[in-house]
């Protein structure tokens, strides 16, 4: 492991020295963050804070996991392969997010973004295409299940399954985000996780990947952190619950990802059962209000306290995922 903490060290560094020129960047092109008008009051303050902030995890994982692997991907060699799907997962699931950002500051759309049912096309469409590439191009086909030694093959079965996981992964990320640092540490303890299996199963270029991966992330919290110089947005979002759910599926462990992601699985569901429970009722709340963690806002609790125990959930779910996975 002492290279991919390393390596996550230097992506740190990498990163953060660019965070403060792509904050001024952003700010010069005006791309804000708008507040939802229903969102509680206390968050108008965080109106025009800079977003699209995913670039600066986006960029240096991208540069740094090409640097290590060029001679693999030039030689079109299995880890190269195997390292282009989840690069290319972050990449094409952060232009999308990037476009939704957009849409959302300057479009004719302003302050919601794409609509619902032309993102969640595409991003279906991009999780197909992931999925055969896992299923065809690397010919991964099985599910690990604790407790039993051997994987399970499923056969073609798993090319809808992994896109399923793809697309609700990164929306589950997307509805995380938005506390100050929420999604950030969330998905940091996630792909940290991911990176420890991927360690013991013997996978090191997915452990690089996912050191890379958090130590970018950290970077970014050091400006997310609250309150926020800088907002992840659809751009980080979409791509980094995408490219984690890449990561859990190459794996093979990706029956833990629930258990590993619980945050982002208790965000979801709160949304589902809020929008079932109000059209159920004719227009009564399950929740204060959704996602889950303005229901805990509006209980009363600092936004400070939602994101430090959020996390620490979070954590004791990878903690339990991890040993899960060794049984």
């Amino acid at each position: 492991m002492a290279w991919p903490l390393t390596l996550g060290t230097i992506s740190f560094f990498l990163a953060v020295v660019w965070g403060a020129p792509l904050i001024r960047l952003l700010k010069a092109y005006s791309l804000g963050k708008q507040i939802r008008i229903e969102e509680p009051t206390k968050h108008r303050v965080k109106t025009g804070t800079p977003t699209m902030g995913g670039i600066m995890v986006i960029g240096p994982v991208l540069i740094i996991t090409i640097g290590l692997n060029l001679a693999a991907l030039m030689g079109n060699t299995l880890i190269g392969r195997s390292i282009l799907v989840p690069m290319g997962t972050l990449l094409t699931f952060g232009i999308l997010g990037a476009l939704d950002d957009l849409s959302g500051i300057r479009g004719k759309r302003k302050g919601t973004g794409m609509l619902g049912r032309y993102k969640i096309i595409w991003e279906s469409l991009l999780a197909f295409i992931f999925a055969a590439a896992l299923h065809f191009v690397l010919d991964l086909r099985s599910v690990a299940i604790p407790t039993i030694p051997v994987k399970i093959d499923i056969g073609l079965l798993y090319i809808p399954i992994a896109a399923f996981i793809i697309v609700s992964e990164s929306n589950a990320v997307n509805l995380t985000d938005g506390l100050d640092s929420l999604a950030g540490w969330t998905a940091t303890i996630a792909f940290a996780c991911y990176g420890v299996i991927a360690y013991l199963q013997g996978q090191p270029y997915l452990v690089l990947f996912c050191f890379t991966v958090v130590g970018a992330l950290l970077a970014f919290l050091w400006f997310n952190a609250h309150p926020a110089e800088l907002f992840m947005g659809d751009t980080g979002s979409l791509a980094l619950g995408a490219t984690l759910a890449v990561v859990a599926l190459m794996t093979g462990q990706w029956l833990l990802l629930p258990i590993i992601g619980l945050v982002f699985v208790a965000e979801t569901l709160s949304v589902v059962m809020q929008v079932g429970y109000f059209k159920l009722t004719g227009g009564k709340r399950f929740f204060k209000m959704a996602p889950l963690h303005l229901h805990f806002e509006l209980l009363g609790w600092s936004e400070t306290q939602v994101v430090q125990r959020f996390w620490l959930a979070g954590l004791l779910a990878g903690m339990l995922g991890i040993a899960l996975a060794l049984l």
